[in-house]
């Protein structure tokens, strides 16, 4: 084991910073809180490595990066690993110094800069504006690195102001220090306490024990110190403006039925509130038709030049309540279902609920022995089913109401449910014709089976719980826990002779089922053994030895005990040599065909009743721990046994080429194409589907089993697929086996199978069924094949491939065109959403907002035993500390379609969705504020007129650019492409460059100006129009609200609502404002270099030509607004009328920029600055290549860290190279030689 020295100092940076990397190792290392051996380091933290010949680390980046890197927690790639040590770097260069400066000074240990720290920190946070992590999609070592850096101002130094106005820093810091492996290190972290922070630094500062005399005086200086921070707390109040109380929730009251347009007239509230804004508008929408494809034409038939758009939604399960999953569908498919409305096709988003056959039979099972202590056998199947029927009539359409909710703009008319008379219709006839065919066939096989639900399940409802070893797990039915995790081991006796074979297994029951032992062919060490037999314990049973190459020779002996009816592998083994195949197991898992006295025992009580035998006989050789994956059930939580069961197969082989061959061709295309290889490899290595099921909720399969009352026919099996027919109904069945058995009907007994169909055999034809397939109608003519299929990739084979396979084989046509596979969404520390953790978000929490108190509440609610309600609320705390605030659904649908740039998996991060929220009131106020410089009067134009400034051509072109990428972005299913462009134009071009920049031009009055103010109105109308349109199909609510708002350009022909409005077009770009804005730009950061953070200073712009001089002229007022020049002087030609005293840099290949410092910085003390800086990099550098140049480096130091140092090394060059550019320019200013720090 590693061993790592470390400091116990609550707050020491370069010990927090690998004892937080170390929790995220797999193997963390020992900790010791002292000196390493002096043999062994000179300094903590030192880490010495275990097995490598006593090498060690030192220093707090090369610790941390190597304790990191074994958690994977440097970046998935070179380009994440050099983001990570950009961040390191960060760290300890310039957040730490400045942490440190703004901390200690409370105690008169150094000066402190608390706006140098928030500047830094400023910069951190619009960093975090749009990431949760620093660094790809979950915590790695610059988060960590950043966050204990960030640690001192956080606890002692940040105001509550502060920490508001730096909303990203302070949300991403709150992820991360509740992380567990943080909370492991640091415990709950308690914010800015002074009285901490000096007992903090004393024990950080503290030497050899102090006398009292030294108590005393610090006693002394302490309670002075608290008195002087009274004080001054006391004049900051004074000075301190009062705080501007937060907004409470804003509803709206004005009586509006439902389905009546809401009051728009009435002003809009002061700020943006989620439950005012989304009242009313949805059922105004449904009423008005606007989610019809009729909307807007005759008939659907009607030919549309901009074409047809059809997709149908994944018909989520009745018993379902919305959940994040959900959530991320809708909101990707409103948005695509939108834009295609708003482009003017035929769009038609349908709608449909899943009969859920276990769930809801689950369900009802439960609530009728809750309410009447009954199960359904007491009820009878008609009875039950009715019950069903009954329950989904009451509480099924609950999931609909949330997707209205969400915004989902679904043609809820042609909403289908997968048990209604014309989809049932559907699953019949799509059974009848491919039993017809041969297709579908009767065979016993191997099943998943629950014997709590006694029935087949699907592999999808099988979870595979991974265990590390022994573990004892519960099982239904069992009141102690059952022990798996474990492989024993036993032995065969040869029959005739002292030999044995020795077997292992994790299912030691499932020997009373073994008919054979299986070796490889191979294996020296079992030739002799070749057509010998072994004797079972229990019983005479003589066993072959068989030679098969499946058997891996070098896993344990080489032997294999072979159990076909209880094993998948042992199944296909049994087939291939011909043994007999022995079920031991009944459908409720009691044990049947095995000699006492197991006969009857359950199968886990069987399992110890084994082991004590096989240890009586003396056949029992050991148990040892053995990772292994059992298979749960996921609806009961049973253990899931392999079983032999007669059952309804479809055959697949020939079906599953076609789905592989029509992607081959690109009939069909599958996005993102990572998915190709998942599909070709289900398709090719296709199996026969298992479609029945033991239950009674569901379509039940129009399958009749044939007793011919003839002595000449022989009676028939269950397995024997002759003695069954199908049918549209029990006439027709009864015709076709009359037919097969050449006898009179009357002579023909039918019994219906029990069984029911898998429901995702009814959910593959439900593209067509939902348009009354087989029966021909307008519906299926115009909407069938679709579009486009929208779904998660966890769903790929179980319900896409099913989709097209049973297309192609039904319709002859692909159900559609494109399938768009989005992410699975995981909890912020990328964990699966599971109940237990209490992670499982509901999306109505983050739309309302719920405390801590409710997620708690929730909880109680559930059906998880109190261990986990426990384990579940400590994860809510950490999570949710202070609960879910109030997002809205427009924030939830904008976040979601950010998030799906993940690849296969999201970690949503609740925080963020908060951070749109905030942008929703961005866009209110900056509404708001374009609306009353409009005025009261203003009449949009048809068209602009052509005079425009250059800030509104650049400001259109802007808007054009956004337009563009949003239409691609669409077009390639690029979500995060789409949020970016218009969160960026609404923010960082529209309100922070265009409202500042024409603020000017707005206040003149002479006519020349008014004539240009009227122009710069037309314009920013132009932008708030089509840029709530851009914004629409992500944002619908919010956008309506505004859009509504809005005088009309095309008052009497105008569409009546925005989602119905035409999506914005692009047009051609100006560049001339990209030339003004790098100006702009250049001039900023110059002002930032010499901190002229209030100081106006001129500039003078050394063009390279008339025309570009002219253009700065003609633009110079906006320079000079936006870079906060006092005057702004063109410049053509040489720089000799430029006056001496600028600082310079380089704006573009036209323009050059020259700032104005003479006068207006102390030349002196940026020099002495600099002069230190340029000391204490040379001493690094020299400290770098001094350790660099030693012997034994290449030899000890590991290559990523050998790696980094050259980075560093090569970085802080870089700065060297800054330093010295500094330096020429304070030189030109001073025009002396004398401070010559210039390195070779």
């Amino acid at each position: 084991m590693d061993t790592l020295y470390i400091s116990s100092h609550p707050d020491d940076f370069r010990s927090l910073l690998p004892l937080v990397a170390a929790e995220f190792c797999l193997s963390p290392p020992r900790i010791v809180h002292e000196d390493p051996p002096a043999e062994v380091a000179r300094s903590r933290p030192a880490l010495v490595l275990a097995g490598s010949g006593g090498t060690v680390l030192t220093g707090a980046n090369a610790v941390s990066w190597y304790l990191a890197a074994a958690g994977n927690r440097t970046g998935s790639d070179k380009k994440q690993e050099s983001q990570v040590w950009q961040w390191l770097s960060f760290a300890e260069n310039e957040l730490m110094p400045v942490a440190c400066a703004v901390t200690f000074p409370l105690l008169g240990i150094m000066g402190s800069s608390k706006a140098e720290l928030l500047r830094v920190l400023k910069a951190l946070d619009e960093t975090l504006a749009l990431r949760t992590f620093l660094v790809g999609e979950g915590v790695t070592l610059a988060d960590i690195a950043v966050a204990v850096a960030a640690l001192l101002p956080f606890k002692y130094a940040l105001e509550p102001a502060d920490r508001k106005s730096l909303v990203n820093v302070t949300r991403w810091y709150n992820t991360c220090v509740n992380q567990p492996q943080f909370l492991k290190v640091l415990g709950k972290i308690s914010l800015s306490c002074l009285k901490d922070l000096f007992v903090s630094v004393s024990l950080l500062f503290s030497g050899p024990p102090k006398t009292e005399a030294q108590l005393k005086k610090e006693a002394k200086k302490r309670e002075k110190m608290e008195k002087f921070q009274q004080k001054k707390e006391m004049e900051e109040k004074k000075k301190a403006k009062p705080e501007k109380k937060e907004l409470g929730v804003i509803t709206y009251n004005i009586p509006t039925p439902p389905g009546e347009k809401k009051d728009v007239l009435s002003p809009l509230p002061d700020s943006y509130s989620p439950q005012y804004v989304e009242a009313a508008w949805y059922s105004w929408w449904e009423k008005q038709g606007f989610f019809k494809p009729e909307y807007g034409r005759k008939n659907v038939s009607e030919p549309n030049p901009r074409g047809v758009f059809m997709m149908c939604i994944p018909p989520p399960n009745v018993t379902g309540s919305l959940h994040l999953g959900h959530a991320l569908t809708n909101a990707i498919q409103d948005c695509l279902t939108r834009w295609h409305r708003m482009r003017g096709e035929t769009t038609l988003w349908n709608p449909g609920c899943d009969h859920a056959g276990i769930a809801t039979q689950v369900v009802v099972e439960k609530k009728l022995m809750r309410e009447r202590k009954m199960t359904r056998h007491d009820l009878g199947r008609e009875n039950f089913i009715q019950e069903v029927w009954k329950w989904k009539n009451e509480k099924g359409d609950r999931i609909y109401h949330q997707l209205k909710k969400l915004g989902s703009s679904l043609d809820w008319d042609r909403a289908c449910f997968t048990m209604d008379d014309k989809l049932s219709y559907a699953v019949q006839e799509a059974f009848v014709r491919m039993h017809e065919e041969g297709v579908i066939y009767r065979s016993k096989r191997l099943v998943n089976w629950s014997c709590t639900l006694n029935s087949a399940i699907s592999d999808i409802e099988v979870d595979k719980k991974e265990l590390t070893g022994r573990t004892l797990l519960p099982v239904p039915g069992y009141k102690e826990k059952v022990e798996f995790g474990v492989l024993v081991s036993f032995s065969y006796k040869v029959e005739g002779s002292d030999e044995e074979v020795v077997v292992a297994t994790t299912r030691i029951e499932t020997m009373l089922g073994d008919t054979a032992v299986a070796v490889h062919p191979d294996d020296s060490r079992y030739q002799h053994l070749k057509g010998k037999t072994v004797v079972h314990p229990f019983c005479d049973r003589k066993m072959p030895i068989v030679l098969d190459d499946f058997v891996d020779m070098n896993f344990g002996t080489g032997a294999v005990k072979i159990t076909p009816a209880h094993d998948q592998n042992d199944y296909e083994v049994g087939e291939r040599h011909k043994l007999p195949f022995i079920n031991i197991l009944d459908e409720n898992g009691l044990l049947i065909n095995v000699p006492p006295p197991f006969l009857g025992m359950k199968r886990f009580e069987a399992r110890k009743a084994v082991l004590q035998a096989l240890k009586d006989l003396g056949q029992f050789k050991e148990v040892k721990d053995n990772p292994m994956v059992v298979p749960v059930c996921s609806r009961s939580k049973d253990i899931v046994e392999p079983l032999l069961k007669p059952q309804w197969y479809v055959d697949c082989r020939e079906m599953g080429k076609q789905a592989a061959d029509v992607v081959r061709n690109g009939e069909l295309k599958i996005i993102p194409d990572h998915h190709l290889k998942t599909w070709f490899n289900w398709m090719d290595n296709i199996r026969d589907w298992c479609i029945s099921r033991q239950l009674w909720w569901g379509h039940r399969i129009p399958a009749y089993f044939v007793t011919v009352n003839d002595p000449s026919v022989k009676p028939g099996e269950d397995v024997d697929g002759h003695y069954w027919v199908s049918g549209r109904s029990e006439e027709e069945a009864r015709e076709k086996a009359a037919k097969r058995f050449n006898v009179t009907a009357d002579k023909i007994s039918l019994r219906q199978d029990e069984d029911v169909l898998d429901t995702w055999f009814s959910s593959g034809i439900f593209p067509f069924s939902i348009f009354g397939w087989p029966t021909e109608s307008e519906d299926l003519r115009v909407f069938y094949p679709g579009t486009l299929l929208e779904t998660g990739h966890d769903i790929l084979f179980f319900w896409v491939a099913r989709m097209v396979m049973m297309g192609l084989k039904l319709t002859g046509k692909l159900p559609f065109k494109e399938v768009y596979l989005h992410a699975v969404v995981r909890d912020a520390h990328g964990r699966k959403m599971s109940k237990s953790l209490g992670n499982v978000i509901d999306p109505l929490d983050v739309i309302t907002g719920i405390s801590l108190e409710g997620l708690h509440a929730q909880l109680i609610e559930s059906n998880l035993d109190p261990l986990e309600i426990e384990k579940a609320k400590q994860g809510q705390k950490s999570d949710y500390p202070s609960g879910i605030p109030e997002c809205g659904t427009d924030a939830l649908r904008f976040a979601l379609c950010a998030y799906t740039s993940q690849g296969r998996d999201i970690n949503l991060d609740v925080n963020r969705i908060l951070g749109y929220r905030h942008f929703c009131n961005k866009l209110w106020n900056a509404v708001k504020f374009a609306m009353r410089t409009l005025g009261e009067g203003f009449v949009p134009w048809e068209k602009l007129c052509g005079s425009e400034s250059v800030s509104d051509r650049w400001i259109l072109s802007r808007l054009s650019a956004a337009v563009a990428l949003c239409d691609g972005g669409f077009q390639a299913y690029d979500f995060p492409t789409i949020t970016t462009a218009i969160y960026s134009f609404w923010l960082y071009e529209l309100c922070d460059v265009y409202l500042e920049s024409v603020k000017p031009v707005l206040s003149r009055t002479d006519s020349e100006g008014q004539k240009q103010a009227d122009i710069c109105r037309q314009t920013l109308y132009t932008c708030l129009e089509v840029g709530l349109r851009l914004l629409s199909p992500l944002m619908p609510f919010v956008t309506e609200e505004l859009f509504q708002r809005l005088p009309r350009r095309h008052s009497q022909d105008s569409p009546s609502s925005i989602c119905v409005t035409p999506y914005p077009e692009t047009s051609e770009v100006d560049l001339s404002m990209e030339f003004v804005m790098s100006v702009v730009k250049t001039i900023r950061s110059l002002r930032a270099d010499y901190n002229l953070t209030k100081t106006r200073a001129d500039c003078y712009l050394q063009c390279i030509d008339s025309d570009t001089a002219a253009l700065v002229q003609t633009y110079s007022l906006q320079i000079q607004t936006l870079s906060y020049s006092q005057a702004i002087h063109p410049v053509v030609g040489g720089d000799s009328t430029i006056p001496q005293g600028c600082a310079v840099a380089i704006a573009s290949d036209k323009c050059t920029v020259h700032l104005m410092l003479k006068g207006l910085i102390d030349l002196e003390k940026e020099v002495t600055k600099l002069t230190v800086k340029k000391g204490e990099l040379e001493k690094q550098m020299e400290k770098m290549k001094e350790k660099m140049a030693k012997n034994d480096y290449k030899e000890k130091v590991p290559v990523k860290v050998q790696e980094a140092d050259a980075e560093k090394v090569s970085g802080k060059e870089m700065w060297e190279m800054v330093l010295n550019y500094s330096f020429l320019q304070l030189l030109v200013l001073k025009k002396s030689a004398t401070y010559c720090f210039l390195s070779s």
